[in-house]
């Protein structure tokens, strides 16, 4: 076990490691908190008024539709509406009606509010013998979390691609991977050393997200674990190629964050064009593609979907191991009697 306590101990050493293992969690809290804030108040009319300028009946009757807020001259009603964080609409008395005034730098909506809200006051009787059918206010960021919590899912699940390209990449500057070629050690040994800490930190990052994000049954959370599983070591073998070929630590940074990159993107721009078909198929070569899918499948209860993503990680893994331990050619030498 003293490669694998080695390995450890360099996580633990290292404050950018801990950070990018921690940083998913800290993102599913976010995410979580953020879908309980109520942000219906964004949406609100806001009035203006001038002191004693409009009648209690036509305050009564703004208030319906917004909160009012009274002013005590005209300069500072015209500072409320110009003020950029606000949208104020200001109404002043015109006769038996009332008139409205605007910045100019409001959304559409409120703009339009404005020009019709005169018109709508003055034949509030009409208007007060419509039938309204209230519906419910949709929730802003429900749809937005639908594709971020996955998405946040997948960076934790690949984190333990950074880890083993930086592990590796240091190795080669401190003149350890020098050391490794001298010791007998067969590149299956060399694979779980080198894999195994990326692989059970990117999956104890990613069990952690689901518990924060998901609320899911033990079949659910089954299929949830198997793709948390394989997706981390693919992430983990891929993390072996960035380091064998990275020649120095701005190199490897570069080859990081182009996979990075496809990691996130491909499956995103999957979901959000609605990819089909072959194409679908070609972009099932990204194995964060599967993962991503599977997650969505999986918050949406389609487990057939999930357990053919599942194979899917499945083959990648079997499939990238197999290239490495080829690409590995003669043993890497090192002595793992203790590992």
């Amino acid at each position: 076990m003293r490669g694998l306590n080695y390995q450890l101990k360099s996580v633990l050493r290292d404050k950018f490691c801990l950070m990018t293992f921690l940083l998913p969690i800290l993102a599913a809290v976010a995410l979580d908190f953020m879908g309980s804030i109520d942000m219906s108040s964004l949406g609100e009319l806001h009035f203006g008024v001038l002191e004693h300028d409009l009648s209690p009946q036509t305050i009564t009757w703004l208030e319906r539709y917004g909160p009012v807020s009274s002013y005590e001259t005209p300069d500072r009603l015209t500072a409320a509406i110009k003020e950029p964080s606000t949208n104020v609409i200001g109404v002043e008395a015109d006769g038996d009606s009332f008139k409205t005034s605007i910045a100019g730098d409001e959304l559409e909506i409120f703009q339009q509010a404005a020009a019709t809200l005169p018109v709508l006051y003055e034949r509030r009787e009409e208007a007060e013998q419509a039938k309204i059918l209230m519906l419910k206010r949709p929730d802003i960021l429900e749809s937005m979390q639908g594709i971020f919590i996955p998405a946040v899912m997948i960076v934790a699940m690949f984190m333990g691609c950074t880890f083993n390209a930086m592990n590796i990449i240091s190795e080669k500057e401190d003149g350890v991977a020098f050391v490794n070629e001298i010791l007998p050690m067969t590149p299956g040994q060399y694979i779980l050393q080198k894999v195994v800490v990326g692989f059970l930190f990117g999956s104890l990052s990613s069990i952690v997200t689901v518990c924060i994000c998901f609320e899911m049954s033990w079949l659910v959370f089954a299929a949830m674990l198997a793709l948390i599983l394989l997706s981390s070591f693919v992430a983990a073998l891929i993390g072996l190629f960035i380091g064998r070929f990275s020649e120095g630590l701005m190199i490897g940074v570069v080859y990081i964050k182009i996979v990075m990159l496809l990691f996130i993107a491909v499956p995103l721009v999957c979901a959000l064009i609605g990819v089909s078909g072959p194409l679908a198929g070609i972009c099932n070569i990204v194995p964060s593609q599967p993962a991503f899918d599977g997650i969505m499948a999986l918050s949406a209860g389609d487990i057939k979907t999930a357990v053919k993503d599942i194979g899917i990680l499945a083959v990648h893994g079997i499939a990238w191991s197999a290239l490495y331990i080829l690409i590995q050619g003669a043993p890497v030498k090192a002595h793992l009697h203790d590992l």
